[in-house]
């Protein structure tokens, strides 16, 4: 009778580094995995490059990262996510940190100088494979282009799981620009921006709605890339892949048609005014405490020349209200919203100025910066009350 013999994969790490890229990796690790082994993160040791990879992937979101290592025999296995991260995250920081993992048994030593651990690992021959796209759309997107798009839309996405497709950031990748869009059915937030990226393929557009959790770590991803360097961005079938140096996102996008949105943008405006944003935004945070203790409503009342009666009542409560600068050239207005959906969409304004353009107290209002009033646009529904 033949004994199989131990085969043993052997690794030294720096601490820092694999503490960095386990908690990169683990957002992508299901919080109620359906099968054990998603509950835990693929390490992958390679002897020739001497880089350990690390994966974790939730059938819906995966996250790939890798890091230079010193390898001394290859393998790989999978560890719990969870006890992984905790045990290293308390290792000594920037310490030598050994794993090796038996392949028979599935026994995993993690030692540092002051200790060890011992984990019972999951064959890796089980974990899913990430869905790496080898056809369809490739294009190279500029990073800074991206993020700018990313940040003026995300925070209007809804957080209403029943509506799954709003739950998302619209993208549309074009030859000379991108447009980004999201909208939770009470506001709109869209924004264009010139774009160098290069789409190798035959279509003009590529549109696509990317869920907010994964935009959130495809985020970080692209903030690490420098300007110079392009992420790489593959599609077919709704799997987006994307790819910088040494890491890889994939993600499913969000099935179904994206509503028309440009449509529920009116095309003229009865009244324009104008204010300056620090100002506002300053204005409205103070009238909030009061706003947010109740139905979280903010009125805007133009009247008096050059300048604007912010309030809010809180019924039982109390009530507050500041005049503010205004420029605005009519008899007189009102209109109530939302005092978070006015913050934080003036919140990602970086312009001086702000216009609000309205029709009636009823109808959407659009706020533009005023020094592009082309890029951005957000528009919010307003809220009725009693007068």
């Amino acid at each position: 009778m033949l004994l199989k013999l131990s085969s043993q994969m052997e690794i030294i790490c720096n601490q820092n580094e694999f503490n960095y890229a386990i908690q990169l990796v683990s957002k992508a690790v299901a919080s109620r995995p359906t099968h054990p082994i998603l509950a835990n993160l693929l390490l992958t040791a390679d002897q020739g490059t001497n880089k350990i990879s690390l994966t974790g992937f939730d059938l819906n979101l995966g996250i790939q990262t890798s890091f230079d290592a010193t390898v001394k025999k290859s393998g790989s296995i999978t560890i719990p996510s969870k006890l992984l991260s905790e045990i290293v995250n308390k290792l000594p920081s920037e310490t030598p940190v050994s794993i090796n993992v038996d392949e028979i048994s599935d026994n995993i030593s993690i030692k540092s100088d002051r200790g060890s651990f011992n984990l019972k690992g999951i064959p890796s021959e089980d974990y899913p494979n990430l869905p790496f796209v080898e056809s369809g759309t490739s294009l190279s997107i500029d990073p800074s282009s991206f993020l700018k798009a990313l940040k003026l839309t995300i925070f209007a996405s809804s957080s209403d799981d029943s509506k799954q497709l709003l739950t998302g950031v619209n993208f549309t990748f074009n030859l000379k620009y991108l447009e980004s869009a999201a909208t939770d059915g009470h506001r709109l937030a869209v924004v264009l921006v010139d774009n160098n990226e290069n789409i190798e393929d035959k279509e003009d557009n590529l549109s696509v709605t990317i869920p907010t959790k994964s935009l959130r770590e495809i985020e970080k991803l692209v903030s690490l890339s420098s300007s110079e360097n392009s992420i790489k961005l593959f599609y077919d079938k709704g799997q987006l892949v994307f790819i910088s140096s040494n890491q890889i996102i994939t993600t499913r996008t969000l099935e179904g048609s994206y509503p028309n949105y440009s449509q529920l943008i009116p095309d003229t405006f009865s009244k324009l005014f104008t204010f300056n944003t620090k100002k506002i935004i300053e204005a409205l945070e103070r009238i909030a405490v009061l706003a947010d203790q109740q139905s979280s409503v903010v009125k805007i009342k133009l009247g008096e020349k050059d300048l604007a009666l912010i309030s809010a009542d809180a019924q039982d409560i109390g009530s507050a209200n500041e005049l503010v600068p205004v420029s605005f050239d009519f008899d007189q207005f009102d209109i109530a919203f939302n005092v978070r959906y006015l913050l934080e969409g003036l919140k990602v304004i970086s312009s001086e100025n702000v216009i609000f353009k309205c029709n009636l107290s009823t109808t959407p209002a659009v706020i533009v910066p005023d020094d592009d009033i082309n890029s951005f646009t957000y528009l919010v529904m307003p809220v009725q009350v009693r007068s």
